[in-house]
């Protein structure tokens, strides 16, 4: 159960997703305004769900990575010097890389907050399946550097992030000498455990409950360990890389103010469902006004902003507003972009035995066209689609649809029983697509 919202900060507005560009964003928060910042940034700005090198991609030769990385850099500096600016004095930052800039990253974090300002470099390990053939060791850690905005002050709350002592160091201590401050061999023991060193070992779990289909999402104790040990409750919590909003949920979690920022459409969608199904966070602007919600900022809300977006974020926009499930690859999708699942649908059962998706196979698909207007070989592939999955109905959504795709769709009724049923972008924006939902 995520703590109780707290009343917003009067300075800025707290419990709100932005989405757009952070550096535009950040550019708009006053000075020295936030607590704590956490980011874990993509390798490529303008791909939501890719980094610069993806495993196909590791045959780059130096010289076009190394171009890569400068831009990667050049993307950064401009946006970590307004999370500088934006930073109490009294605040720090957490910035979550892997193996591919790390060590460049760390030398342009020295020259924004200074090199005595870094705290720690964290490395988080994890374990996982190998390839056949590896030639090298397998890469299971990324690294966190956490710098604070003062050399003198910073907040660090040992006693909420102490972790058991092993039952070795236990043994080794007469009892009731722990917590007593008996010091033996220059090695004091706590009674609340100890704090943990800089290697974390915090595992994924792939297919649990949190699981979301994210490709770099994090899990909520890595996240909660951060916001305990650096932010105190009611502080402000920003991340301007949000994702799918692990940050957010744990700060709410926390009784913590939080600032979300995500240039993806799509993921500031699917981190407003989490926080609502998660946290039972309503999204409601009065009752964000009122200290009990959260709002979603700066969305695409025209036809015509939503012709620009790409067409992975226009697919995952049209499935999600639908209250339908993306499909996690954009490809071999064989005709149906997302799934949705009727009320009546849900499992009765729940447990171990219980599939992520048990739904007792009733769903119905979605297919999503980015195109002024949809014609008849369009239906023609989305009923080759509905047959091949024998499902009796489907949603069909795009701008607009020619006579010939409608007279399409009513022959499809006479003839095979089967419903499509076509959605317009405009009808989902104004919201007037309950009674073709029934």
């Amino acid at each position: 159960m995520c703590a109780s919202s707290r009343k917003s900060s009067s300075l800025l507005d707290t419990r709100t997703i932005f989405c757009g560009d952070n550096l535009d964003q950040l550019r708009k928060l006053p000075d020295a305004c936030i607590d704590l910042i956490y980011i874990d940034p993509p390798f490529n700005s303008n791909r939501t769900y890719e980094v610069f090198w993806g495993e196909s991609k590791e045959k780059r030769s130096f010289d076009d990575r190394h171009e890569s990385t400068r831009a990667y850099i050049e993307f950064m500096r401009p946006r970590c010097v307004e999370l500088a600016r934006v930073l109490k004095k009294t605040g720090s930052i957490f910035v979550h890389c892997d193996w591919h800039a790390s060590h460049y990253v760390k030398v342009m974090l020295d020259q924004i907050f200074g090199e005595n300002h870094f705290r720690n470099e964290i490395v988080w390990c994890y374990t996982g399946p190998g390839s056949p053939g590896m030639r090298q060791f397998m890469r299971k850690h990324d690294v966190i550097f956490w710098y604070s905005n003062s050399s003198e002050e910073w907040t660090f709350n040992a006693d909420a992030v102490r972790v058991p002592h092993s039952q070795k160091t236990k043994a080794n201590y007469k009892p009731g000498l722990i917590g007593s401050g008996f010091v033996e061999a220059d090695h004091l023991i706590h009674a609340k455990g100890k704090v943990p060193e800089d290697w974390w070992q915090i595992a994924i779990a792939p297919r649990g409950k949190e699981y979301l289909g994210y490709p770099t999402q994090k899990p909520l104790a890595l996240l909660e360990r951060i916001i305990k040990a650096s932010s105190n409750p009611n502080d402000i919590v920003l991340d301007a890389f949000c994702g799918c909003g692990t940050a957010l949920v744990a700060a709410q979690n926390l009784g913590r103010q939080w600032i979300g920022i995500d240039i993806s459409p799509t993921a500031c969608r699917v981190m407003a469902k989490r926080l609502r199904d998660v946290c039972r966070l309503p999204e409601d602007e009065k009752l964000w006004r009122a200290g009990r919600g959260f709002i979603v900022r700066d969305l695409p809300w025209s036809e015509k902003q939503l012709r620009k977006i790409p067409p992975f974020e226009f697919e995952n926009w049209a499935v999600i507003a639908l209250g339908g499930i993306p499909n996690k690859a954009q490809v071999g999708d064989m005709g149906i972009d997302g799934r949705i699942y009727p009320v009546s649908s849900m499992p009765t059962r729940s447990g171990k035995t219980a599939g992520e998706l048990d739904f007792m196979d009733v769903w119905y698909p979605i297919q999503v066209k980015q195109k002024d207007k949809v014609g008849r070989p369009d239906i023609d592939s989305f009923e080759a689609a509905m047959l091949r999955e024998k499902r009796t109905k489907g949603f069909f959504i795009s701008f607009e649809f020619s006579s010939d795709a409608m007279r399409e769709i009513d022959a499809f009724f006479r003839r095979e029983h089967c419903i499509i049923v076509p959605l317009t972008v405009q009808e989902i924006l104004e919201e007037s697509i309950a009674m073709k939902l029934a």
